[in-house]
């Protein structure tokens, strides 16, 4: 066996790059919900309302998620991740302007509709970017994407706890992000890799023909798959979208503060997501997603049953449970590079059918039980995640002939 050559400079150059863009993500997402509070307040919502009017988004990215792998079969990564930018930044503007300056939801969910939609097409496409650098890389660093991601949104979620606290409006705020966040991501794109090897196209035979390849929604590993990523993006994103709102009205603090408590969700998935691709050479994904897993139970009942300073513990140790589980799945997923693209695209279909269930769902817990109460359910749903683990194992894919 030879001894692996040294990266390319372009692959490098990508790996950065998609840094930066999964960074600007998460950036410009933690920034709406870290004014999540606000708008609850200004509108005068109850959970339940303010859960149909984030469900705005869920159905955005459920629009923009099939139709984001075409985009950038066709015109690239790069060019998706632009599209989904220029959907995503003006409607953050748009929300933003609807919560100050009117008093009704039903405004503000087309930029949040918007919003939905350009996040959908920019999540994926970074994702499928990133099993690309993986694969020329040939090392597992999708958790470092993940925690670029991470890095992301807890640096939007203390910018905002802070802008909260100051006084600042919502509308210069999201201004100030869209502009930052449109620039990072023009920058970034600039050096993306292709978004698919023409060389290893999975569709053609080596005579040139066509072969029609069997549906990636039929295979029971790939649906197995899209469960574990969607627990994990439910036990992410409910807390994403609760976490603040359940430490307000549950645990009796100040919006500032119940952005502290998103924060430091966020920042323990960071360390979660830095730390774990050290912990899955070691022990494999098997042993590593279940201890996650766990963990995410249990730092769920510290948060809902523990008093304020338990409840900060749980969510850290909540944050560092729900770190893996997504990269993990996209790679997962991404075994065999031949079937990677189809796989990927059913895995994040499937794990972002949480942000859909996911808001509406936990409002409508929040009106009958409260919203503290509600954030239960992340407990339950991480058990289903338990029993189907196994289909992570990694694939021993043979290598092509020539």
């Amino acid at each position: 066996m030879t001894s692996a050559a040294a990266p390319a400079p372009a692959t490098l150059r990508a790996r950065n790059a998609d840094f930066v863009i999964f960074a600007a993500n998460g950036f410009a997402f933690a920034t709406w919900m870290s004014r999540v509070p606000d708008a609850k307040q200004m509108l005068d919502l109850t959970p339940g309302q303010l859960g149909v009017m984030l469900l705005s988004i869920s159905v955005g990215s459920l629009i923009g998620l099939p139709v984001a792998g075409r985009i950038a079969h066709r015109w690239g990564a790069a060019f998706a991740v632009r599209l989904g930018a220029v959907a995503s930044l003006p409607g953050l503007v748009l929300a933003a302007l609807a919560v100050q300056f009117t008093d009704s939801m039903y405004l503000v969910m087309p930029g949040l509709f918007l919003v939905g939609l350009g996040f959908g097409v920019w999540d994926v496409s970074q994702n499928l970017e990133g099993t690309i650098i993986e694969r020329a890389l040939d090392r597992a660093i999708m958790p470092w994407f993940h925690a670029l991601f991470s890095g992301g949104t807890v640096l939007g979620a203390l910018i905002g706890a802070g802008l909260v606290w100051a006084g600042v409006g919502i509308v210069p705020h999201l201004v100030a992000v869209a502009v930052a966040c449109a620039f990072a991501a023009w920058w970034g794109t600039a050096n993306f890799l292709p978004a698919f090897d023409e060389d290893h196209e999975a569709d053609a035979a080596a005579d040139g023909t066509k072969v029609k390849q069997r549906s990636a929604w039929l295979e029971p590993r790939t649906l197995l798959i899209g469960l574990v990523v969607l627990a994990a993006a439910f036990a992410e994103g409910t807390a994403n979208d609760w976490m603040a709102v359940a430490f307000v009205d549950g645990h009796d603090v100040s919006n500032a503060m119940g952005v502290v408590a998103l924060a430091v969700f966020l920042s323990f998935m960071t360390a979660g997501r830095i730390l774990g691709t050290n912990l899955l050479d070691k022990y494999g994904r098997l042993l590593v997603l279940r201890v996650m897993f766990a963990a995410a139970i249990v730092g769920c009942l510290l948060v809902v049953f523990g008093n304020v300073w338990i409840a900060l513990f749980g969510a850290a140790v909540w944050g560092v449970g729900a770190s893996l589980g997504f990269p993990v799945g996209m790679s997962a997923a991404a075994d065999d590079p031949r079937r990677a693209p189809m796989r990927l695209s059913v895995v994040s279909t499937i794990g972002y059918t949480a942000f859909l269930a996911g808001p509406p769902l936990l409002g409508f817990f929040g009106d009958k039980f409260g919203v503290l109460n509600a954030l239960l359910v992340v407990g339950a749903v991480s058990v289903l995640a338990l029993a189907v683990i196994p289909a992570t194992k990694p694939l021993k894919v043979e290598a092509n002939a020539e």
